[in-house]
């Protein structure tokens, strides 16, 4: 039996409408309590607080997402003017952090100049005292943890995690949080993470529309495959399904404000 679950990171904006229909209509159905969903830039901000303007399971976060060119002054500002307007109907900010694919791809990405935006971002969430959604593995987590532990901020979820041991451990050892794909079926790497991370600091996501393979290969990605995530990490584990659906969703509920959970 399914219990209900929280897509703590989906990209709803970049779904096609047809799609992201089905996924709202279907919520119910597959006991889907909410999704946060997260934004890419200024216009994706605005998207996403309009579909939570239009449903009341739907929680936004605003940011820049570091995988695409840096803004301009004049992009950055207006961004962060929204956040400071709209602060009150955004549960975090994010989707932040830094670019780690595109420098594999493109070796003259500054790196420098997306730390300095990020810090803005930091700040930002510590002052409205939000949670921070981040985009931010391998050698570019300890970074971002240096940046976190400077401004002492506590509410920090990276959303798929990838990365070392000794990362981790300092991740868990400052209570952050990370959230688990789809992937977590048929990655090593993805499954190691659940080994190593507590349960105490867990929680799920799709980081849809991406794709996934294996038992998922061709199919559009909809948050009721939380429901095998969840039964991989019960196995992983080897903890009873129905106390990881209950954990993960407290998890969820309580790093983002919405109430004590079941």
């Amino acid at each position: 039996m399914i219990k209900p679950i929280i897509d703590t990171h989906i990209h709803l904006d970049l779904y096609k409408k047809e799609e992201r229909n089905e996924i709202l209509q279907s919520m119910k159905q597959y006991k889907i309590d909410g999704l946060i969903s997260v934004s890419q830039h200024f216009y994706s901000a605005q998207k996403n607080l309009d579909f939570s303007d239009k449903y009341d399971r739907i929680f936004p976060a605003f940011g820049f997402h570091p995988e695409q060119p840096l803004p301009n002054e004049e992009e950055l500002d207006k961004l962060i003017q929204f956040i400071q307007e709209q602060h009150t109907k955004m549960i975090a900010v994010g989707e932040v952090g830094l670019p780690y694919y595109s420098r594999k791809k493109d070796k003259s990405i500054k790196l420098e100049e997306y730390i300095e935006l990020l810090e803005r971002f930091i700040i930002l969430a510590k002052q409205l005292e939000k949670p921070i959604i981040l985009h931010a593995v391998y050698e570019d987590a300890p970074i971002v943890c240096s940046l976190l532990e400077k401004y002492s901020i506590e509410k920090a979820h990276f959303h798929w995690f990838k990365g070392d041991t000794k990362t981790m451990e300092r991740m868990i050892d400052s209570g952050y949080f990370v959230s688990v794909t789809p992937d977590v079926l048929y990655k090593s790497e993805i499954q190691r993470l659940v080994v190593e991370y507590p349960l105490s600091q867990l929680m799920v996501e799709t980081d849809g529309p991406w794709p996934f393979e294996d038992v998922f290969k061709d199919q559009v990605t909809h948050p009721k495959m939380i429901h095998e995530s969840i039964n991989a990490i019960a196995n992983i584990k080897y903890m009873d399904k129905n106390t990881v659906y209950e954990k993960v969703y407290r998890n969820t509920m309580e790093f983002y404000g919405l109430g004590t959970g079941e």
